[in-house]
């Protein structure tokens, strides 16, 4: 009788997913990620057991079909390096490299939902979303407020290229990656992150954040280690917050580390105090100019002369943004360089950065009106119908983030609150 309830509790779930996904694609040719539901040896392993073993398999295989798995939900067409990689590197595709580094953002926030879950390592779904590419967990971020997982540092996983025969590194591929997570609306996640969105909301920098400090010091740590080129930092809606900022202080002190942003925020309170301010100023140039000329020598530390110039090296660090049109957290990432004073001039084309001016790479996803958990999210970078208008941008908002670091007045400091 034991053995006939064992068999109808086993046999339900797997008619069910026989009917509905006959076997699971395997998109890196690896017998690890490869579960047949109708293997005879599943079905029978299961009749022959108990009742407590059966619930188990059935539990085991919904994990294996778990929404955020790597065969489920990741990329389709990017398969595992082989050694063909020594030859021909597909880190080299600017496709490839976003579709992998956006699938090691998301194994951040699944580092985090494994550990909200007590998930085990035999049953973790983050891992397997760095080992197909070759790459190793090094260290976590954690966030000593709440135990929460912020932030990973991937490494080049050696013994496992070796075993498919990858005796370098390919070409292009960072020896070590940091990667950063967005908001996670999670009990216990919620405070901390809505506390530094509305850290930026408020003050457009993260500085005052003890995970910036976190970030900052683990981006020394492996670009003191290997190199500033051999090293990447990303991140995804608040941790692309973080990954510009820590990627801007180190370019500050002359390290240049590959940045990618998806979906960073563009948005904030202190933005658009200095529009009002800007706008202010235009309006009373304008209004200056139709007074009366005189013969006053304007006084020093007029607009312009106050500002230091960029410095020579801006140019050799350039951040990678990924912004969608419908998206209006980053939308605004888009407008056009240039204020009402200037527009003519900019306007006239949109091209690279004038003589140190600073600029992005800024590859823009248009798909008409879109929901904005669709518009937001980190899935559509490893889509497989991805779209991407891409321009060496100075848009507005870009060189207001940039230069603010670069071009600070003399003069002028923000006070910034204490890390909390």
């Amino acid at each position: 009788m034991a053995k006939k309830n064992a068999e109808e509790i086993v046999k339900e779930p797997m008619a069910v997913l026989k009917e509905n996904n006959n076997s699971i694609i395997n998109n890196n040719n690896n017998d690890e990620y490869n579960i047949n539901s109708n293997s005879p040896a599943v079905v029978a392993a299961a009749a022959d057991s108990s009742s407590s073993s059966s619930i188990c398999a059935v539990s085991n295989n919904n994990e294996n079909h778990h929404p955020y798995a790597f065969h489920v939900s990741g990329p389709r067409n990017v398969s595992s390096p082989n050694w063909r990689e020594i030859i021909k590197s597909s880190w080299k595709n600017g496709n490839y490299k976003r579709t992998v580094i956006a699938c090691f953002i998301q194994a951040v926030y699944l580092l985090e939902l494994d550990r909200q879950e007590n998930k085990t390592e035999e049953n973790a779904l983050a891992p397997k979303w760095w080992i197909p590419f070759k790459y190793k967990l090094s260290q976590t971020l954690i966030d000593e407020r709440d135990g929460s997982i912020y932030g990973a540092i991937l490494e080049w996983d050696r013994s496992a290229a070796l075993a498919d025969f990858i005796l370098i590194r390919p070409s292009g591929a960072p020896r070590a990656v940091l990667v950063l997570r967005g908001t996670l609306l999670k009990s216990q996640t919620i405070r901390r992150d809505i506390q530094d969105d509305l850290r930026f909301l408020a003050w457009e920098s993260l500085k005052g954040s003890v995970r910036f400090n976190g970030a900052l010091e683990a981006l020394k740590l492996i670009a003191g280690k290997y190199g500033g080129g051999n090293v990447c930092v990303a991140g995804h809606s608040l941790g692309a917050g973080f990954a510009l900022q820590v990627g801007k202080a180190l370019a500050k002190q002359g390290v240049f580390v590959e940045t990618h942003l998806f979906n960073p925020p563009s948005v904030s309170l202190a933005m658009s105090l200095k529009n009002i301010g800007e706008k202010a100023g235009i309006a009373w140039k304008r209004l200056k100019s139709m007074l009366p000329s005189s013969n006053e020598t304007p006084a020093t530390g007029e607009i312009g002369e106050n500002v230091k110039t960029p410095s020579s090296g801006l140019k050799n660090w350039v951040p990678h943004l990924y912004v969608n049109n419908s998206d209006y957290i980053c939308c605004y990432y888009t407008d056009p360089a240039g204020t009402e004073g200037n527009q003519e001039v900019e306007n006239k084309e949109n091209v690279g950065p004038k003589n140190g001016q600073a600029a992005a790479k800024l590859f823009v996803l248009s798909k008409g009106k879109q929901k904005f958990l669709e518009a937001h999210g980190l899935e559509q970078w490893w889509g497989d119908d991805l779209e991407l208008q891409q321009a060496l941008s100075n848009s507005k908002l870009i060189s207001k983030q940039l230069k603010s670091l670069y071009t600070l007045p003399a003069s002028s400091k923000q006070t910034q609150p204490k890390p909390s």
